[in-house]
This record gives structure tokens, sequence and C-alpha cells, in this order.
């Protein structure tokens, strides 16, 4: 096992590792303590996801706070006018999420609704101007007021709840160490992998049911957009996830555990270059011999 140092898609993790400041633990940490590393799920039978059957970053956000022995106050809003008011009146910081990646005008590129979820840190609004630090590589970055509030409504992001969702008051009422919020979250990872009794979209799998499906499509040709999804940000997640997992549960004492989440790893990580490469019948095999390891990873965290 070997941890990984560098950059990646971590957007919600390094949101709220900010806000928590100096009693942040890394943002690996932050990752695995939602849940994101422990499953696999083909949304809607067509969109592969890294995470968990009927997970999101929404609630893995909350259990994140939650076992690191924080609250907040979590806030949407009906309208552009309701949602300026709010973030006005904290001030800040606030973590703001999800917002639609593609509306976000500051990163090059980007034009339109892409119906990808992300998360800021707002740290004012000054003027007509909202300055914030994107951990996607821009820091004290800027958009026009309008600008931000649109991609912040988040009508493409399909788990949001309330419109214009915010973080904000973060309050330490419990010290908690890194260690005893891992420990803590290994009944709800063991949950996650066995799968939950959760509402989830018509024609989503998850599980070695949908790694298997997915499977059956790059054997018959897989759609350009899952294509996509995957090389540019579902296999580097994946992968990363997985790892920091693997380095979390060898601290913890799970040994057993952290030998099978390096070798989820290492196959998910395998995939960037089959793919990219056009190698359809070596990516199918290594996402079935993936399927079994998730029930594999709850019965050695049991």
């Amino acid at each position: 096992m070997h941890p990984y140092i560098g950059s990646g898609p971590y957007c919600y993790a390094n949101s709220l590792a900010m806000m928590l400041g100096e009693h942040a633990p890394p943002p690996s940490v932050v990752e695995v303590l939602t849940g994101s590393p422990f499953g696999f799920e083909l949304l809607g039978g067509r969109l592969p996801l890294f995470d968990p059957f009927g997970w999101d970053p929404d609630q893995g956000l909350d259990q994140a706070v939650r076992l690191l022995g924080w609250t907040c106050r979590r806030d949407g809003a009906e309208d552009h006018e309701e949602a300026l008011g709010r973030l006005r009146a904290v001030g800040g910081p606030v973590l703001v999420g999800p917002v639609e990646f593609g509306l976000l005008r500051h990163i090059p590129g980007m034009t339109g609704p892409i119906r990808s979820d992300h998360f800021v840190v707002v740290l004012e609004v000054d003027g007509d101007v909202v300055r914030f630090h994107d951990p996607h590589g821009f820091a004290y970055a800027t958009l026009p007021v309008q600008d931000f509030l649109t991609a912040w409504r988040a009508d493409t992001i399909g788990y949001r709840g309330r419109a214009y969702t915010m973080r904000s008051g973060f309050v330490r009422v419990e010290a908690v160490t890194s260690e005893d919020a891992l420990r803590a979250a290994v009944p709800g990872a063991v949950a996650w992998l066995r799968g939950r009794d959760l509402p989830v979209p018509d024609g989503t799998l998850g599980g070695a049911d949908g790694l298997h499906r997915l499977a059956d499509q790059i054997d018959h040709g897989l759609e350009a957009a899952a294509r996509d999804h995957l090389i540019h940000f579902a296999v580097r997640v994946g992968a990363r996830r997985l790892t920091d997992a693997a380095t979390a549960l060898t601290g913890i004492g799970h040994g057993r555990a952290a030998a099978i989440a390096t070798v989820q790893a290492r196959l998910v990580g395998s995939l960037q270059y089959d793919l990219v490469n056009g190698d359809g019948k070596a990516a199918a095999g290594t996402l079935r011999r993936l399927a079994p390891t998730y029930l594999e990873l709850a019965d050695a965290l049991d």
C-alpha cells in the first residue's frame, strides 16, 4: 500500500477541510469519512460512479461533519434574491454546493451545463462579485454575482435537495481524532458495501451487478459520454478514494481490509490506460475482477 499525494477532484473534501481550519484532518481522511470509497453504482444504468449505491456528496458531507464532532447550519433558498441575502448575511466563509461545474465561467472551457457537481468555499460577496476558493485549483476566484447564483442553483444536479445549498456556522462540539472518527465510520462503510435500502433512480445498479453491466456495455461498445466520464473523472477519483481508504484502514489496524482496498485501487487505476487506448477487452476483464471485492471488503471490516 502506497499513499497517494497529488491533484485530484476532491472538491467537497477539500472545501470541508478549509471550513474546519486548524482542526481539519487531511482531505484524504475527510473523503473516507464521507463513505465515498465503499461501493460502485451505475446511475440510471448508464453513468458509472465509483461510490456506493444510493450515496451522494451531500449526505456524505453531513456524515463527515458529524463523525468529526462538528455541527453546522445547512440552508437552501427559493430564488436568487433569497440566496444572495443569506450569503451576504453570513459573510463568510461558507461551504457552497452543489453547484453546476459547467456554469463556473472562471474555469476555461466551461460555457454551459455539463450535469457535473462541484463544491467551493465562498469568502465574501464584494459588491457585484462573489469571491471564493475553488478547490479545482483557483484560490480567490471571482465571478459576477448573477453568474455565481446561476451555477449555484444547480438545477442539473440530480441529487440536489434544495436549490442554493450552503453550510455555515461550523461549531466544534467534541474533540475527535481522525483515528476515532475513522473507527466510528467503519459500520457505515460496511452498510454501504452490503447495500442499503434507499430510493434510487430507475435503472440504477449497484455493486457487482453494476460492474458486470458496465463490463457488458464495454464489450458491446461503450457510449462516448460514459467513456469520457470514466477517463476524465470517475477512474481518477475512484482510484484515489480507494487508495485513501487503504491508507486510513491501515492506520486504524484493519490490515486485511486495507489489503483488499489496495487491490481495488490497483484495479480501478489500471482502467485509465485501457480506456484511453481503446482496450475494451482488458477494461471489461478488470471490472469483472473488481466486482466481488466489495463484499470481500465488507466481510473483512465485519
